[in-house]
C-alpha cells in the first residue's frame, strides 16, 4: 500500500496547528488588538465622559418637549387663550405667580398662560438652531472643499466672497433684510399691512437664512485650511498615483479625515444659533407672533422683571441650560476626537 507524501505533510500540519492551538500562552506576550476607527475610538470616549452623558439627557429632555408639545400642555390642561378674567382690572396683573391650572402663571396685559408657551417656544428655537446649523455646514463644507481642492481662480473667488461677508456688520444687516424680507414677500394690501401669520413665517425664514449666510464663511475657511494641509499627505498621493480619481480623493480619503471638525462645529453652531435666535427676537427682528420663541417672551418679560420675574426668568434660564448643555457636548464631542486631549 503506498503513502501519498502530500497527504502527510497535510496531516503534519494540521496536527501541528492543533497543538499550536492548545498550547498557553507564554506571559510575556500580549494578543494584538484589533484595530479601532477614529469615530468609534471618539464614540468610546465619549461614552466614559459622565458630563457628556449629562449634556445629552439635558438635550434629549429638550428635543422631547419640542416633540411632544401638544401632549404636555394637553395632559397639564393649558392652553394659549386669553384669561382677562384672571388679571386685575387696575394693574393688569394676576394676583396669584403659579397655581395648579396655571403652573408658571399667566402674562401680564394678555392672560396667556407661561407653560404654554414655555413648551411651545422650545420647538422653533429648536428648529432655527439645528437646521440653520446643519445647513451651514453643508455649505460650509461644500465651499471649503471646492476653495482648498480646486485651487486657482476658484479658491480666489470663493476666499473673496467668504472675507466680503466677514467683514459686513452681522446686526445692522440683521435690522436691513427683515424688514426687506418682509415688504418684498408680504404682499401687503392696504399702507404697508402684512397679516400677522404671513408676517411671522416670513421673518421665521428670513432668521434662518442670516445665520446660514453669516455661518458658513468662517467654517468655510476653516475646512478650506484643513484641505490645504490634506492635499500635501502621503495617503493622498498615494491615492493620486494609483489613478484615483477626484470624486475618489475627496469622499474617499479627505472627508474622513475632516469628521471631527465637521461635527464638532456642527454642536458649536447649535447654541451659538439658538442665542443668536433669542436676542433677535428681543430686539424685535427675530420670530414674532403667533409663533411662540423664547427669546419673544423674555422681550416681554424683560419690561416687568422686578415685579413679575417668573415671566423673563423661565426662558431665559431654559435657554441657558439647552446653550450650556450644548456648548459642553461640543467640548466633550473636540476633545473625544482630538487624540492629544485626555479628560
Amino acid at each position: 500500500m503506498s503513502v501519498n507524501p502530500q497527504q502527510i505533510a497535510d496531516a503534519e500540519g494540521v496536527a501541528a496547528a492543533e497543538a499550536y492551538a492548545d498550547k498557553p500562552e507564554e506571559p510575556g506576550k500580549q494578543k494584538v488588538r484589533e484595530g479601532k476607527s477614529p469615530l468609534r475610538i471618539a464614540l468610546e470616549r465619549l461614552r466614559r465622559d459622565k458630563i457628556a452623558i449629562a449634556c445629552i439627557v439635558v438635550i434629549l429632555l429638550f428635543i422631547l418637549m419640542a416633540m411632544f408639545q401638544d401632549l404636555i400642555t394637553n395632559i397639564v390642561g393649558v392652553d394659549n387663550e386669553n384669561h382677562q378674567e384672571l388679571l386685575n382690572p387696575e394693574t393688569t396683573y394676576p394676583d396669584f405667580t403659579a397655581s395648579s391650572a396655571h403652573p408658571l402663571g399667566i402674562e401680564p396685559g394678555t392672560g396667556r398662560d407661561l407653560f404654554y408657551r414655555w413648551v411651545h417656544g422650545a420647538r422653533p428655537s429648536l428648529i432655527v438652531g439645528i437646521f440653520a446649523a446643519a445647513v451651514t455646514v453643508i455649505i460650509g463644507v461644500t465651499m471649503g472643499l471646492l476653495s482648498g481642492f480646486l485651487g486657482g481662480w476658484v479658491d480666489r473667488v470663493i476666499s473673496w466672497f467668504i472675507d466680503f461677508l466677514l467683514s459686513l456688520p452681522f446686526l445692522l444687516m440683521a435690522f436691513a433684510i427683515v424688514p426687506i424680507a418682509v415688504a418684498r414677500f408680504g404682499n401687503p394690501d392696504t399702507a404697508g399691512y402684512v397679516e400677522p401669520g404671513k408676517q411671522s413665517t416670513i421673518q421665521f425664514i428670513a432668521v434662518i437664512f442670516i445665520l446660514v449666510l453669516f455661518g458658513w464663511p468662517s467654517l468655510a475657511r476653516l475646512i478650506r485650511g484643513e484641505v490645504l494641509s490634506l492635499r500635501e499627505r502621503e495617503f493622498v498621493q498615494a491615492a493620486r498615483a494609483l489613478g484615483a480619481g477626484p470624486r475618489r480623493i475627496v469622499f474617499r480619503e479627505m472627508l474622513p479625515n475632516l469628521l471631527g471638525p465637521i461635527i464638532v462645529n456642527l454642536t458649536v453652531l447649535i447654541p451659538a444659533f439658538i442665542s443668536i435666535e433669542a436676542g433677535m427676537s428681543l430686539l424685535g427682528i427675530g420670530l414674532q407672533d403667533p409663533i411662540v420663541s423664547w427669546g419673544q417672551t423674555i422681550s416681554s418679560g424683560s419690561k416687568a422683571f422686578d415685579t413679575y420675574p417668573i415671566w423673563m426668568w423661565v426662558p431665559a434660564m431654559s435657554i441657558a441650560l439647552l446653550v450650556l448643555a450644548l456648548s459642553l457636548l461640543g467640548d466633550a464631542v473636540s476633545d473625544a476626537f482630538n487624540p492629544q486631549t485626555r479628560r
